[in-house]
């Protein structure tokens, strides 16, 4: 059996079930509340009758009469009897006699009041003592009301609950169609997406507002999967090119090397070339694993209050000593009066790795044209701006920049790993901060890094 219809059955017979029990307590406690309140009225009567019959107050007598006229109905089959007390060895052939049950008599005896039922009959009787003198009276009738309203409400409770099912069934049907069948038309849909076609979407089907966000919420899902995908792709792609260089190069200098024998000058200059490509491979390497290590957001890394400005000075220094007459100018116009607005809880090391990276690429990528670098508060923010006059990326191509050994269409002119990037970005999300990018092929880059103050870091 289906979890669904297993579902649907359990919750049918619980209401079912919940429905029987209503009814059956309302028919109980209306049932005994039926006896009780004829006792009470019996007695009420038997009362009366007794001072009917044995009252020497002629007026009151009268309006004892006019009152159960005007206020007591006539009860079904109603009688009256007018007892002597009785002694026990006599109550037996008197209830025989009479039709009182026993138990009506010996109450009567013992108690002063008794009740008691046959069949369809109700009893109820009093003990009256006027100057000395005793007698019991007893008043009979049929229960009407439960002999005709509680059957008739036996008979409406039941008609209810055959509707009451019957309407469930129908209810639980159009729950079934309209909950459980679109997660079953989900379920199968998300059965037939795999890698191979991770563009399928989910469809919404439904007027839900639930199973409408479930639908987004699965295809926000396979929209990160299939990026992920891609990237997952490029990088294998990238990689594969970008590795695949430098061994075919070191492969074919050591087979040319070995193909015949050589003068050392040609062996130093065969090993030299190698050198250079296994340099070249280790590189990538270290920036692959630097990477990795990076990417990790729970890494815990070493926190010193750190100044942004300074970090951006030392990039500069590092700059002017591996490109001596570089156009990188810093701006100090935006600079807050309150250096507290330039510290971060961060990692001097990363931070100065992160912002070199992307000042060296505006400085490569702009052949040497003025690039600009500014340092300014936000609110509870230091941010880093880097503008370059380069080659810009093209619109298109903007969303893969972060993803490993992917370079522009334009850069083929530029050495490069494609790691800068990502490894920035990395090292900006371990500090809890953003870093955003616009570029205009042939107009330049501006690189945005916000990182939270001292005061709201972490």
């Amino acid at each position: 059996m289906k979890t669904r219809t297993h579902i649907i059955i359990l919750l049918f017979l619980s209401f079912l079930a919940l429905v029987g029990l209503f009814g059956g307590s309302v028919y109980f406690f209306l049932n005994k509340y039926s006896y009780n309140d004829l006792y009470k009225r019996l007695e009420t009567r038997a009362r009366i009758a007794a001072e009917h019959h044995f009252s020497e107050d002629t007026l009151h007598v009268e309006n004892l009469l006019r009152a159960r006229e005007a206020y007591l109905e006539k009860l079904p089959e109603e009688k009256e009897y007018v007892l002597v007390p009785l002694p026990s060895e006599a109550r037996d052939s008197t209830s025989k006699a009479t039709g009182i049950p026993g138990d009506v008599l010996n109450g009567l005896a013992t108690e002063g009041v008794g009740t008691g039922k046959k069949g369809e009959t109700f009893f109820a009787g009093v003990r009256h003592r006027v100057k000395g003198r005793e007698n019991w009276v007893v008043v009979s009738a049929h229960n009407y009301y439960a002999s005709h309203h509680l059957s008739y409400l036996r008979g409406l409770l039941w008609a209810l609950m055959l509707l009451t099912a019957i309407f469930t069934f129908l209810f639980f049907v159009y729950f079934r169609r309209h909950l459980f069948d679109p997660i079953a038309r989900i379920t199968e849909r998300l059965k037939h997406i795999s890698t191979e076609n991770m563009h399928l979407r989910l469809a919404d089907e439904s007027n839900n507002k639930e199973l409408r966000t479930l639908v987004e919420t699965a295809n926000g899902l396979l929209d990160r999967m299939e990026t992920a995908f891609e990237t997952q792709k490029n990088f294998i792609s990238n990689a594969s090119h970008e590795f695949g260089t430098p061994l075919t190069s070191i492969i074919g200098e050591a087979e040319v090397a070995l193909s015949k024998d050589r003068g050392p000058q040609e062996y130093r200059e065969s090993i030299g070339a190698m050198l250079q490509q296994a340099e070249r491979l280790n590189k990538i390497v270290r920036s692959l694993l630097f990477l990795a290590k990076t990417g990790y957001s729970n890494k815990a890394i070493n926190l010193t209050i750190v100044r942004m400005d300074a970090v951006v000075w030392t990039v500069k220094e590092m700059m002017d000593d591996l490109h001596p007459g570089n156009n990188i100018t810093i701006d100090l116009s935006l600079l807050p009066e309150d250096p507290r607005k330039l510290k971060v809880n961060g990692n001097a090391d990363l931070l100065h790795l992160a912002i070199a990276n992307i000042v060296n690429n505006a400085f490569k990528y702009s052949s040497n044209k003025p690039v600009t670098v500014s340092v300014a508060a936000a609110d509870r923010e230091v941010v880093i701006l880097v503008k370059d006059r380069g080659i810009g990326i093209p619109e298109e191509e903007l969303q893969f920049i972060y993803d490993p050994f992917f370079r522009a269409s334009n850069t083929n002119y530029f050495e490069g790993y494609g790691i800068g990037m990502p490894l920035a970005r990395n090292v900006v999300k371990l500090h809890n901060g953003t870093i955003q990018v616009t570029s205009q092929k042939g107009v330049g880059t501006t690189v945005q890094v916000n990182l939270p103050t001292i005061d709201n870091a972490f």
